[in-house]
């Protein structure tokens, strides 16, 4: 294939050295096309086969190899074979050469080109999917865009050659005639610049704008067949601008913006405010972490020349009050709610209620209110961001023992006087992982369970190895590759043996949850029995779909509501955001989504705009942070993206040092050979800020140049990201100008 695309390079550059050397220029210019006219009728007078074959091919060529002079090749056309006859050789000699343009191009250029800009290019080839014809389409109406440049930057993509071909045929017939007819009449042109007159390049603006206003035209069409069935009863007026169904991240963001638009909106919420996030997962699960943190710091201080808690213990002290501490993760989400509040809401302007929405028809909610009343609100747009729930496995036997989830743990655990004695946590992901670590360093016996061969497998191999370390060196018993089987509960007052028999037990005066049970998971073809007092069930999320009346009005619903590039549904007025949106469960990113849709639906006849995934930063907040943005190692190969890999270890950073935090490394892929930056992975103590310097920088199109030209405070973490700029720096110094260099100083020391 190499050896293939050699030849190939070769024999265009011998065509085009060829065609330079013998000054081809000169037959394809407007006076000796006028000179030669009489010669080329008489001759074709004489043989009109061979020079209708002679010209196809020449004409083919010289299209193929993109020569300059296509224009003065199609005027001779018809000027010597009339405008009928000279349409049809001109229009079939002029796609078959453009189509091959575009395949040489494609056979020469895309592999690099994939290579390099691997990740915009399917972007690219995914709106070329699309809307690739049409849009070429529009571009062979209008002469202003030279079409060889069309046809090398379509080769690049993957539009499929039989629909290149065809479209070229179809969209450069108007402008070929154009030019065919001129040929007729060669004897009046006396410059190439008079073919095409202001008016005339107007109509062929006005040639190529039409299919825009067509499609307009063919939207409005689809989009009344899509309302059709609900015409009797679109209300003449409206209650409100904007409903907004669910008070997650999503919800509280669109109401906040319409809010401050001064549109008249509504937020309903059927449970707490402030969703998700603020009661079940980010928040209390952060304060949870902090607690544990503290208790490992407690227990291993003499890292920091104090007496750790081990100390207390043998004094018959406890360190520890689990209560306490399930105590301050409610105190700080009491802390954090006003935030999210009914009354801060109402004070920026928007209506909440408390109640279940459904979606009655495209512009009607019926409201059931929290006291029991029911209300119908008529209302232009609305916004679904109704979160999601803990997905909880079809297990056999699962719903026989008390599990929790990460939405539930919170208030059951509460009741605890101590930590669960043995806690198994089935799944590996970022909410499994980051729970089982805090419940082991504050004093249960963890368990983790992941059906897959590793944790956190979105991440790069070594990450998720640094994960399973640190989750074991904190006493946590990590199984990769096992799968559940089934649940198999105990008798109240029993535990089991390793055997997995019922062995009775004393009562225990503190407070305790109901028996647990045993997991059966299956691993390399072996059963393996695991005891637990408690099962935590973290394998997941979905979307919360149903109740809402999606389904009655023909909203089709998967794992998500499907939506377009501008979050809109089958019905253009209804929004979905967040988790019930996809393609990420991450607040932020359905706070990012909520700017689109509430402006979209606000002032989407005026603007509207694509919700932009392009620069999205996660983070798993175990001890080591895991944080990442862009693409991982493990991405870059799956997708075939040419990169550079720049690292640096803050076991070397002064400030990780004096906090006894000298663990970790902050990895950069960048473009070969340029700052460009493709992605960054961070694992280290407070790798989630870390990494917002290299996210701004990717949103920006900063390069590491920048970033190891920005000054950084001494000493602080953030020091990592300059010193990983500087990694890369000495990687790629001028080594020859160094030499230079060298030499100079040399000579000035005499």
């Amino acid at each position: 294939m190499k050896s293939n695309k050699l030849i190939l390079i070769a024999l265009i550059l011998a065509a085009v050295v060829g065609f330079v050397a013998l000054d081809g220029g000169r037959f394809l210019s407007l006076d000796y096309l006028q000179q030669s006219h009489a010669r080329f009728a008489e001759l074709y007078a004489a043989r009109p086969l061979s020079v209708v074959a002679g010209y196809f091919v020449i004409y083919v060529l010289a299209t193929a190899l993109s020569f300059p002079g296509a224009t003065i090749l199609t005027l001779a056309g018809g000027a010597v074979f009339g405008l009928g006859w000279g349409l049809l050789i001109v229009s079939f000699a002029s796609s078959i050469g453009a189509t091959l343009a575009f395949l040489a191009a494609r056979f020469v250029l895309r592999d690099s080109v994939e290579t390099r800009f691997g990740k915009r290019l399917a972007d690219l080839n995914a709106g070329v999917a699309r809307d690739g014809a049409f849009y070429l389409f529009t571009l062979r109406l209008v002469p202003l865009v030279p079409f060889f440049v069309i046809n090398l930057a379509m080769g690049l993509t993957k539009m499929r050659v039989g629909v290149f071909y065809i479209v070229s045929q179809l969209g450069m017939l108007a402008g070929t005639a154009v030019y065919v007819n001129a040929g007729t009449q060669l004897s009046k042109i006396t410059s190439l610049q008079g073919i095409l007159s202001p008016a005339l390049l107007g109509s062929f603006v006005l040639l190529g704008v039409f299919p825009l206003l067509a499609r307009k035209v063919i939207e409005a069409i689809k989009k009344r067949k899509v309302y059709a069935r609900w015409q009797a009863v679109r209300p003449k007026t409206f209650d409100r601008n904007l409903v907004v169904i669910g008070a997650g991240a999503g919800g509280l963001v669109s109401a906040y913006i319409a809010a401050a638009v001064k549109a008249k909106v509504t937020l309903v919420e059927a449970h707490k405010m402030g969703g998700d996030c603020l009661n079940y997962g980010c928040v209390p699960s952060k304060a949870l972490i902090k607690s544990a943190r503290v208790a490992h710091q407690m227990k291993h201080a003499h890292r920091y020349g104090l007496e750790s808690y081990s100390r207390l213990s043998d004094k018959g002290q406890r360190p520890i009050s689990f209560k306490s501490v399930m105590a301050r993760v409610q105190a700080v989400i009491a802390a954090i709610a006003p935030h999210d509040s009914v009354e801060r809401y109402t004070s920026l302007g928007v209506e909440v209620l408390q109640g279940h929405a459904k979606i009655i028809n495209p512009w009607t909610v019926e409201i059931a209110l929290s006291d029991g009343a029911r209300q119908l609100l008529t209302t232009r747009n609305i916004v679904i961001a109704a979160g999601a729930r803990p997905f909880v496995p079809p297990l056999p036997g699962l719903s026989e023992v008390a599990y929790v989830t990460s939405d539930t743990l919170w208030e059951r655990f509460a009741e605890l006087d101590e930590a669960p004695k043995r806690l198994l946590v089935l799944g590996g992901g970022p909410i499994g992982c980051e729970l089982a670590q805090s419940f082991a360093r504050l004093g249960s016996k963890v368990t983790l369970v992941e059906m897959a061969p590793r944790l956190l497998m979105r991440e790069d191999l070594e990450v998720s190895g640094v994960v399973m370390d640190a989750l074991r060196a904190d006493g946590v018993r990590v199984l990769t590759g096992h799968k559940a089987q089934r649940v198999e509960r105990l008798p109240a007052g029993a535990s089991a043996d390793l055997a997995g028999n019922a062995v009775t037990q004393p009562a225990k005066a503190t407070r305790s949850l109901p028996a647990g049970g045993v997991l059966v998971v299956e691993h390399q073809g072996v059963e393996l029995r695991i005891e637990f007092d408690q099962l935590l069930c973290a394998v997941g999320r979905a979307a919360r779909l149903t109740g809402y009346g999606l389904e009655d009005i023909g909203i089709a619903v998967g794992k998500t509501v499907e939506t377009n590039d501008y979050l809109q549904t089958l019905y253009p007025n209804i929004y979905a955001v967040g988790d019930v949106a996809g393609p990420f469960q991450l607040t932020h990113v359905a706070a990012h989504q909520a700017w689109y849709a509430a402006v979209n639906a606000l002032f989407g006849d005026l603007k509207s705009f694509k919700a932009d995934y392009s620069v999205i930063p996660w983070a798993t907040f175990t001890d080591p942070e895991v944080a990442r943005v862009g693409l991982s190692e493990q991405e870059a190969l799956a997708q075939g993206v040419a990169f550079e890999v720049t690292r640096y270890g803050i076991d070397d950073l002064d400030r990780a040092i004096a906090d006894s935090e000298a663990r970790g490394w902050v990895k950069v892929l960048t473009v070969p050979g340029k700052d460009r930056i493709l992605g960054v992975t961070i694992v280290g103590t407070h790798a989630g800020d870390l990494l917002a310097e290299f996210v701004l920088a990717m949103r920006h199109g900063l390069g590491l140049n920048k970033i190891l030209g920005t000054i950084h405070t001494y000493p602080t973490l953030c020091e990592a990201n300059k010193y990983a700029a500087g990694q890369w720096k000495r990687a790629h110094q001028p080594e020859r100008l160094l030499a230079w260099v060298r030499k100079y100083h040399d000579w000035k020391r005499g």
